[in-house]
Formats: C-alpha cells, structure tokens, sequence
C-alpha cells in the first residue's frame, strides 16, 4: 500500500511538474482531459493505502474497512483505464516504453489490489480481532 501511494504521488509529479510527455501514450486534447480527470480519485487511492497501511501496521481493526476500500477502488480505476485504452486503439497504436509503462500501470492497477483484497480477507478474523467460525 505504502508503494501504490508512492507510485500514484510519483506519477502525478511528473505528469504535472517534470514532463506528462514521459507518461502519455497520445497528444490530443481529450486524452489530457480523461488523464486529467484521475488526480483527485488517485489522491482517494493513496490516501486509503496510508491509511491502510498506517492501521495494519498499529493492528487496528479498521485496517480490514481501508484494505478493501483501496483494493475496491483501486479495480474500478484499472477498469476505466483499460476501456478508454481498448476504446481508443491505445494497445495497438504505439509501441515502446510509453506502451510499457500504460500496460505497466494497467497490470499493478489488477495485481496489486488482488493482493490486498486477498490478503484481507483471509485474514479477517485476526484483523477483526475474531475467532475463526468452526
């Protein structure tokens, strides 16, 4: 969580202060306006990885409600991501690191949250401070 929150404040500083051309993978107007549309849902993600990570680390209950509210939203970002990208030929018009790094950000966008979820929910009981039924 500590590494995803890292990753999105990472991502948006280059984006908005070093140079969004090392990020894009198109130059138009309306793919500006979509990416554009994300920093406020991403700093929703980081801020449920701190905050996550911060109650695991302490073992409060409340780490199980951040686990699965970052892991959740985390999916439905990905989700979007990857529509607008099959939406608009993004897969298959470009090639190189910018193609790495959509498809990079696409994958972490699954995986990571899968972990999370997973890793939440099979530990639950010790999370919740419970006895496993049974």
């Amino acid at each position: 969580m500590l590494f995803g929150a890292g990753a999105t404040l990472a991502y948006w500083i280059v984006w908005f202060f070093v140079d969004r051309s090392l990020l894009a993978n198109q130059h138009s107007d309306a793919y500006y306006r979509f990416e554009n549309a994300f920093p406020l849902a991403d700093a929703w993600i980081a801020g449920t990885s701190l905050a996550g990570a911060f109650t695991l680390w302490r073992r409060q209950r409340s780490a199980l409600l951040w686990m699965l509210l970052v892991g959740s939203a985390t999916v439905y970002l990905g989700l979007i991501d990857v529509l607008f990208n099959l939406e608009n030929g993004i897969y298959a018009a470009h090639t190189g690191w910018q193609l790495a790094i959509e498809i990079a950000i696409n994958v972490l966008s699954f995986s990571i949250p899968a972990y999370i979820i997973g890793f939440a929910w099979r530990a639950r009981y010790a999370l919740l401070g419970m006895r496993p039924p049974g």
